[in-house]
């Protein structure tokens, strides 16, 4: 059974990239990360070292232990973390701060998909967008200058949220103009997407995949 991994290595995985899984550590440390592999190093310069999938589901435990702090809500940003806006959070902020947070973290999402995509591709999304649906969706709108909806201020606008299908999230929209601006916009992030009706209530939403060639 592979140990687990020390003290100062938790601290390691706890402070990883919330987004890319990037590290930071001594030699030491991400060796012995790889070698229970938590971690791996890339062959492309700079070689940096990243969580693998085990390494992420281990920092999400970590994260919810009882000795961690609260679970933050999606729309607080004082904890310093970036998260993307799913729809229905209380507190939305559109100004440039958070415009240039949103930026920064789609770039991010584009730098791992060249870095952990066969061939560099960043036309379609990477093994951590597949483990993160709706945040990986949820961002992909919000950098294309998107609006969430927000709970508390009535603001009209998409919501994300994920589905009994594997690797499939449902967006839903204001309207049918803004269902199809959120469809193109998946598209060209590299999703497949199709516009269904619910039975009951007639409404339109979209179900979109991450599209793997």
């Amino acid at each position: 059974m592979t140990r687990p991994p020390t003290a100062a290595m938790r601290r390691v995985i706890d402070a990883a990239d919330p987004l890319t899984g990037r590290l930071r550590g001594t030699d030491a440390q991400l060796a012995a990360l790889v070698k229970r592999s938590l971690a791996f190093r890339h062959p492309r310069p700079p070689h940096d070292h990243f969580l693998t999938p085990a390494g992420h589901r281990l920092r999400e435990e970590v994260a919810g232990a009882p000795e961690a702090a609260e679970p933050v809500e999606p729309a607080r940003e004082s904890s310093g973390v970036f998260a993307a806006r799913v729809g229905g959070e209380e507190g939305v902020d559109a100004g440039p701060s958070r415009i240039r947070e949103v930026h920064s973290a789609w770039q991010g999402l584009l730098e791992l998909r060249r870095m952990t995509n066969p061939h560099g591709a960043v036309d379609r999304p990477c093994a951590w967008e597949r483990t993160h649906l709706v945040q990986a969706a949820a961002l992909a709108l919000e950098a294309a200058g998107h609006r969430p909806a927000g709970a508390d201020t009535g603001t009209e606008g998409y919501r994300v949220r994920a589905t009994p299908q594997p690797e499939a999230v449902a967006v839903r929209g204001p309207d049918a103009g803004a269902l199809r601006e959120c469809a193109a916009t998946l598209e060209q992030a590299g999703w497949q997407v199709g516009e269904h009706t619910e039975p009951r209530t007639g409404a339109r939403y979209l179900l979109a995949s991450p599209r793997r060639t």
